[in-house]
C-alpha cells in the first residue's frame, strides 16, 4: 500500500470543477477526457460489433493465451454518460488477467432513454449469447459503479425471466441504491473526492425519470432478493459514498446463501480499478478478480461437464 499514491490520487480528483450542475453534454466530455487519462493493457486488441440490438466493444487477447471464457462487462457513467471505450481500462485489464475475451455493450442513456432502458439491452445483449450457444457456464457479468450495479440487475432480470445463470458477478463499486438511504451518503461526504450525494441525485433523476426508487432492479441493496445468485464479488473502496450499497448487498448475499466476497479497500475512491499502473491497491484489486473469475468459470464448467 502507497500512501503516497493514494494521496496523489485524491488530489487530482479533487481538481477544482465548473460550479453548478453541468449540461448532459458536460458530463459526458468531461468524464471521457478523464478515462482517456487511464491505461489500458497492450495485451488487449478491441472490435467494434454489435450484441443484442446495440453496438458493443469486443476486447480479446492480443498474442497471449486465451482461455474458454466470456466476461460481459457493463461500462459505468450513471447511466447517463460513459461508453464501452471509457471502461476499457478495465475490460482491458480483466481480459488481460483472466485470457477470456469480453463483450462491452454501448446500452443506451439516460435522459434520452431512463429506466429500463439500460437494463433492458444488457438482458438482450446476454440473451444473444446464450442464443449463440455461448455456454452460461463459462459467462461472467462484471462492471462498475453504474456498471456494477447492472451487473447484479442484470443477473436479477435473467433469473426473473428464467434465464440461466451465469457463473459469476464481479461489481466495482457498484450502485444499488436509487433510494440513496446508505449511511455513506452523508458519512463520507468530504471524504468522497468525486462524488456528492446532490451529484449522484442530479444523474440520479436523470435515470429515474419519475420511476419510483424502491424497485429492485434500482435498489437491489435494500429489495432484491438474491435467492440463486451466482458467487458475486463486490469490490468498493472507503472512500466513496456508494461504499454502503457494496456492504448491503453483500449483507443480503450471505442473508440467501450466496457465496459474496466483500472485497473492501481503505482510503481509495469510487472504481479505484481504473488507476492501474497509478495505484498499487489498482492493481492488486484487479488481479483478485481476475483469480476470482478463472476460478469461477473453471469450477462452473466443471461442474456441468457431462460424466464420464
Amino acid at each position: 500500500m502507497s500512501k503516497e499514491q493514494r494521496a496523489r490520487i485524491d488530489a487530482m480528483m479533487r481538481q477544482p470543477r465548473p460550479a453548478g450542475p453541468r449540461t448532459v453534454a458536460e458530463l459526458r466530455a468531461g468524464f471521457e477526457a478523464l478515462m482517456a487519462r487511464m491505461a489500458v493493457p497492450d495485451t488487449v486488441r478491441t472490435t467494434r460489433t454489435a450484441l443484442g440490438g446495440r453496438p458493443a466493444l469486443r476486447v480479446e487477447p492480443d498474442g497471449g493465451p486465451r482461455r474458454a471464457g466470456t466476461i460481459l462487462y457493463f461500462h459505468g457513467g450513471g447511466f447517463v454518460f460513459g461508453s464501452p471505450e471509457t471502461a476499457l481500462c478495465l475490460t482491458g485489464h480483466l481480459v488481460a488477467g483472466t485470457g477470456f475475451e469480453a463483450y462491452s455493450p454501448d446500452y443506451r442513456l439516460a435522459p434520452e432513454h431512463p429506466y429500463p432502458a439500460a437494463i433492458e439491452d444488457t438482458l438482450r445483449a446476454y440473451r444473444e449469447l446464450l442464443d449463440r450457444g455461448t455456454d452460461p457456464a463459462a459467462v461472467a457479468f462484471a462492471g462498475d459503479s453504474a456498471g456494477g450495479g447492472l451487473a447484479v440487475t442484470t443477473c436479477l432480470a435473467a433469473r426473473d425471466a428464467g434465464l440461466p445463470l451465469p457463473a459469476a458477478v464481479v461489481a466495482f463499486s457498484p450502485g444499488l441504491d436509487a433510494t440513496r438511504t446508505g449511511p455513506s451518503m452523508d458519512s463520507k461526504e468530504g471524504v468522497d473526492p468525486i462524488f456528492t450525494r446532490a451529484a449522484v441525485e442530479h444523474t440520479g433523476a436523470m435515470y429515474l425519470a419519475g420511476a419510483d426508487p424502491r424497485h429492485p432492479l434500482l435498489s437491489p441493496a435494500v429489495l432484491a432478493d438474491l435467492t440463486g445468485f451466482p458467487p458475486l464479488l463486490i469490490q468498493v473502496g472507503t472512500n466513496e459514498i456508494l461504499l454502503d450499497d457494496s456492504t448491503r448487498l453483500a449483507e443480503r448475499a450471505r442473508a440467501a446463501g450466496v457465496d459474496v466476497i466483500l472485497d473492501v479497500t481503505a482510503d481509495v475512491p469510487h472504481v479505484f480499478q481504473a488507476f492501474a499502473g497509478l495505484l498499487d491497491e489498482a492493481d492488486e484489486a484487479l488481479d483478485r478478480a481476475a483469480l476470482f473469475l478463472t476460478q469461477r468459470i473453471r469450477a462452473r464448467a466443471a461442474a456441468n461437464a457431462p460424466a464420464r
